[in-house]
């Protein structure tokens, strides 16, 4: 497969990823975005945004489902009540309750585990809920048929491109024949990714060494372990290897072996390359569909919505610091 004619994007150097935090109006029942938008009455629809963690594709798709909200919606014709569960699995529960005892219109669930939470809080009510950035939606016990949402839950999903990351990896280092596969294994998302990543491995008869972390702390010691043993190491869109990959991406380099990841994030934060999801544009589908929902449609008639357009995303600094030749995706 030739990835030439894919979509590209490069970073130019490794990024740091910028702390972007959440703001909720003080006192009240009107709530202020992280954009500014207020709404005026307190008869306009309220929307409930609950975010998993602070995450730079993450805060991304935020970012994107504020500005489509206010174009859909209007500026000031919604209430809007943004919470960042900061990774906590009690705190997202807390979050999506107190949703539901503000009786919002709809809850906006960013990340697997946020829409999971939304999902067991608003049983027994008439509470939609859209996620966005939910890999396996059926796996994750969200969708019985992603075609046919039948618990009044639909949204968007970031599925990886399993195969176009290995063979793009195949392109830029034909000589790795073994992988390193670093994720949390209770990340349902993570575990989806990786479960495809093997069967994928196996198919074309590619060794892998697999290392389950449990907190960012333990990404060091895993990577020094994985690069040990590995020609190149594969992490997927999993959040608490994401908030370590500045420091994944260091073990690598020192050993001038590359990192494949799942998320443009990851690749700014120092991975080698990707072939990744636009999360701007899923924010913008995650935003329409809820703008739909309040506006009217049942969720029954909005299927679970899939991107299907990605883009190649490499790291010319990482790359010519581990000696990877990647000029035929630098624009």
């Amino acid at each position: 497969m030739n990835l030439k004619h894919t979509l590209k994007r490069t970073f130019a150097a490794v990024g740091t990823a910028a702390l972007l935090f959440g703001m909720t109006a003080c006192g009240g029942d009107v709530q202020t975005s992280a954009s500014g938008t207020q709404a005026t009455t307190q008869d306009a629809p309220k929307v409930g945004l609950i975010q998993l963690m602070e995450h730079p594709s993450l805060d991304e798709i935020r970012t994107a489902i504020e500005a489509e909200l206010d174009a859909k919606l209007g500026e000031n014709a919604y209430q809007y009540d943004y919470q960042n569960a900061q990774g906590d699995t009690s705190t997202i529960a807390n979050i999506c309750q107190k949703f539901v005892a503000d009786d919002v219109d709809v809850i906006i669930a960013i990340a697997t585990n946020a829409a999971q939470g939304a999902a067991a809080a608003v049983k027994g009510t008439d509470i939609p809920v859209v996620f966005s950035a939910v890999t396996d939606p059926q796996a994750a016990g969200l969708v019985s048929d992603p075609e046919k949402p039948d618990a009044n839950i639909t949204g968007t999903s970031d599925a990886i491109p399993v195969e176009k990351i290995f063979d793009l990896a195949g392109e830029l280092t034909p000589d790795v024949k073994s992988y390193g596969l670093i994720y949390n294994n209770a990340e349902p998302n993570s575990v989806s990714v990786i479960e495809q990543t093997k069967a994928y491995l196996d198919s074309k008869g590619i060794s892998y060494v697999e290392s389950a972390v449990t907190a960012t702390g333990e990404v060091q010691t895993a990577a020094q372990s994985l690069l040990g043993q590995c020609d190149a190491v594969f992490a997927p869109i999993d959040n608490t290897v994401a908030s370590a990959m500045p420091v994944l991406a260091r073990e690598a380099i020192n050993v001038k072996k590359p990192v494949y990841v799942a998320a443009d994030s990851m690749v700014a934060d120092g991975g080698l390359a990707t072939v990744g999801v636009n999360y701007t544009q899923l924010g913008t589908q995650t935003a329409d569909m809820a703008a739909k929902v309040l506006q009217g449609t049942p969720v029954s008639e909005l299927p679970v919505e899939i991107l299907t357009e990605n883009a190649v995303v490499v790291n010319e600094e990482t790359a010519k610091a581990i000696g990877v030749d990647v000029s035929a995706y630098v624009k």
